[in-house]
């Protein structure tokens, strides 16, 4: 590890930083009901004030009198390490002492940006300006330095934790120096240290929350305690737009501990973020609302979408792909491509709905105060979570406060905060702290899902099995169909693997084919990524074995020589390319072919099916990074495949924790593994099937691969996404490593349907 580990602050977090933040520190999350606050006695009150006194110069950074140096993380931890990765850019750049930071956690409000942690967006959104708020709080220092010891300040620097003066050997330390520099005007032109003085940044850090998550004392949504609160368990129409027409709470309320039976409101379309309804059982602990919950009688009515099944809404998407749909892409003339090509490849993919199936299922605390409500949450999207709440009791968002707990995993589940307004409604409804706690069952059965999809693509090949025609027309219900009546996807998802694919072909069509959503549809992590590249590159492997060719070569010539890839190319006049500037990231094949030889390279794809084994290759670009996988299978004594070895390769620009991007890489073959192998969701009447992880499958233990490797080729220029795109290579790897080793193709995922796995 690099440098010690930087200290967690274990008490409340000061009220203030210049009145925007209220939230709590790191483990300040109670696992019993905390007291109330006692008397605080005059030297108490003096020694606060004190310690809440120094150099403020934003929202992110307060230097102390004492000495400590506290930053504010306002994104969301779930693991990923965002707590440990963030606050060093900005300690880095002040040239603070690690062991004397503190990291507090922002509470939601939109005075720090977009708190929304998801789209893999956390360091690459806010690289620089965290740098940039760090440098504030450094110059402000310095120059109350230089202005103490009457010389300029550019013969000053910071670093360990003080200002140095190097010709005289002088020096203060930031606690010395933080109320004089308070009183400096905070300077308009940010000058940024050189990179090679950023001491941490780049290097393996320590996950700071891991030993509290390890030892049980980490804070969860499920942990929040507070005097008087009780705990809501909630059955919720089976159906989404379904409602309650009847329901006898009788036998409920009889249970020993039920206080209250609460009909919910039911949602209207579109449903966006609202709770889904249905009737709340109100206890004084999760035992008896769980009990109380089983005895209601309720009669549901179906609504609009009783009627939606897997199988036939399968059959609704094949007859989509058969028609032609909307043209997103396009170059040269395919029609007259394919019909002058010598030999013609054509596959149809399918991937189903998917759950996220988070280690910690949705949790909520409100307590409504009458004329204001406070909450704790798990939530990716403290904002959201604070304009949803107000929204549904009618209050001004300032009148709102979201404390973000730790997230047992989000994967995007979190990004919706329904399960944050039931509490707050409940907590109006009843006059008590209320803790909305979701079941497995209600997560799996009530969940905003990853869509389904089906994918139709054709090439055509001339007499020398070079590909001269490309056809790619993909349909599945669009995340916006949550948000607004529509079947057809908005460039945000059509980006991730149509819009944006590199293709050294003369003549490319895409296509968007309707699709209409009836159930709720919502991004989970790598989002549509995930089914286009299951289809891109498992169709690439198809070409390859149709005109019998090393899949590796194939694919690069697909891809085509380096180069940095134009929208007249692409055939698009535009691209969302993850909000990020095409010039400042554009699609550069070269990148592409980087990782294809260096994870063939270490995976010796030249004896890919050798020694019982076989190789499959996939590589895609998503969040901006790029990343190939190769996949190893063997049968295993039992004559089932077995995934034996993974190596995945990547290239995600800038990085600050090393060794978080390796743990996210690794995650995220698991994850996709687990949803390649056995994830499906399916509906039958309207109602999800699935309820437990007996039939919503995720990797065991003895399945996992005995070895991951992860290497990261390159770590300069711009960062790139980390979270998200380690997955959507991982699926048509496996997939092309299963047609290697028995010779048939995977076309419909999860692959437990076809396969013994």
């Amino acid at each position: 590890m690099s440098g010690p580990p930087i200290r967690l602050l274990r008490r409340s977090f000061l009220a203030g930083l210049g009145g925007a933040l209220s939230g709590l520190a790191l483990g300040s999350f109670a696992r019993a009901a905390p007291s109330l606050p006692p008397a605080v006695d005059p030297a108490a009150k003096a020694a606060a004030e004190a310690e809440g006194a120094g150099l403020r110069p934003n929202l992110f950074v307060h230097v102390t009198p004492n000495g400590a140096v506290q930053i504010v993380c306002a994104r969301s931890e779930m693991g990923q390490g965002v707590r440990s990765s963030l606050p060093v850019l900005i300690a880095d750049e002040l040239g603070a002492d690690m062991s004397r930071v503190e990291i507090l956690q922002a509470p939601g409000d939109a005075a720090y940006g977009d708190q929304n942690t998801d789209g893999s967006h956390s360091v690459r959104g806010f690289y620089d300006a965290l740098r940039k708020l760090g440098a504030c709080a450094r110059m402000m220092l310095i120059a109350a330095a230089a202005k103490q010891w009457k010389v300029a300040p550019n013969t000053c620097v910071a670093h360990d934790h003080a200002v140095h003066h190097e010709a005289s050997g002088r020096s203060l330390g930031f606690g010395e120096l933080a109320i004089a520099a308070s009183k400096l005007p905070v300077p308009k032109d940010i000058l940024l240290r050189p990179k090679a003085e950023l001491l941490h940044v780049g290097k393996e850090l320590p996950l700071l929350d891991g030993p509290a998550i390890v030892s049980g004392s980490a804070g969860f949504g499920a942990d929040i305690v507070l005097p008087g609160m009780r705990t809501a368990i909630i059955a919720r129409p089976p159906v989404v737009g379904g409602r309650a027409t009847a329901h006898d709470a009788t036998q409920a309320l009889a249970v020993p501990g039920v206080r209250a039976v609460v009909p919910l409101p039911a949602p209207t379309p579109p449903f966006a973020f609202q709770p889904l309804g249905g009737i709340a059982v109100v206890a004084d602990d999760t035992w008896s609302a769980m009990r109380g919950r089983a005895k209601l009688e309720i009669t549901w009515a179906a609504g609009d979408n009783g009627e939606y099944d897997s199988e036939t809404y399968r059959k609704t998407l094949l007859a989509a792909v058969g028609l032609p749909g909307v043209v997103v892409r396009q170059v040269g003339d395919v029609g007259a491509a394919m019909a002058g090509a010598a030999t013609k490849v054509e596959a149809v993919y399918h991937v189903p709905h998917l759950a996220h199936a988070t280690m910690e299922p949705p949790v909520a605390v409100a307590e409504f105060h009458g004329q204001s409500c406070e909450v704790w949450a798990s939530t990716q999207n403290p904002q959201a979570a604070r304009k949803s709440v107000a929204e549904a009791l009618g209050l001004d968002e300032e009148n709102v406060t979201v404390h973000v707990t730790l997230l047992g995993g989000g994967f995007g589940r979190k990004s919706k905060p329904d399960y944050v307004v039931e509490a707050a409604l409940l907590a109006k409804a009843t006059g008590a702290p209320v803790r909305v706690q979701w079941t497995r069952e209600d997560d799996i059965q009530h969940d905003y899902y990853h869509t389904v999809s089906t994918q139709r693509l054709v090439a055509g090949l001339d007499a020398q099995g070079k590909v001269v025609a490309w056809e790619h027309r993909t349909a599945y219900p669009p995340i916006g169909s949550t948000f607004s009546d529509t079947g057809l996807s908005a460039p945000g998802e059509l980006q991730q693997g149509v819009l944006d694919v590199p293709l050294a072909i003369a003549n490319v069509r895409a296509e968007n084919c309707e699709a209409r959503s009836h159930t709720r549809i919502g991004w989970l992590r790598s989002v549509a990524n995930i089914y286009h590249a299951f289809a891109v590159q498992s169709f690439i492997a198809e070409v390859a074995a149709a005109r019998n060719s090393d899949p590796r070569d194939t694919l690069l010539e697909i891809i085509g020589p380096p180069r940095i890839v134009t929208l007249q190319e692409l055939g698009v006049e535009t691209l969302p390319n993850y909000g990020q500037s095409l010039d400042e990231h554009p699609i550069d094949t070269a990148r592409h072919r980087r990782v294809i030889e260096r994870v063939t390279e270490l995976a010796d794809w030249d004896n890919r099916q050798k020694n019982g084994r076989a190789l499959g290759l996939a590589v895609h670009r998503s969040f901006l990074t790029y990343v190939a996988v190769v996949v190893s299978v063997v049968h295993g004594p039992d004559g089932k495949i077995r995934v034996d070895e993974v190596w995945s390769c990547l290239d995600a620009g800038t990085l600050v924790n090393r060794e978080r991007v390796h743990s996210q890489f690794e995650g995220a073959v698991v994850f996709a593994l687990s949803h390649a192998l056995y994830g499906e969701i399916t509906m039958q009447q309207g109602a999800t099937v699935q309820s437990n992880f007996r039939d919503f499958r995720l990797m065991r233990f003895p399945e996992a691969p005995r070895a991951i490797h992860v290497e990261i080729v390159a770590d300069d220029g711009p960062s790139c996404g980390v979270g998200e795109p380690g997955v959507p290579p991982v699926a048509p790897a496996l997939a092309n490593a299963i047609f290697a080793l028995t010779g048939q193709r995977v076309r419909d995922l999860p692959i437990a349907r076809t396969f013994k796995v």
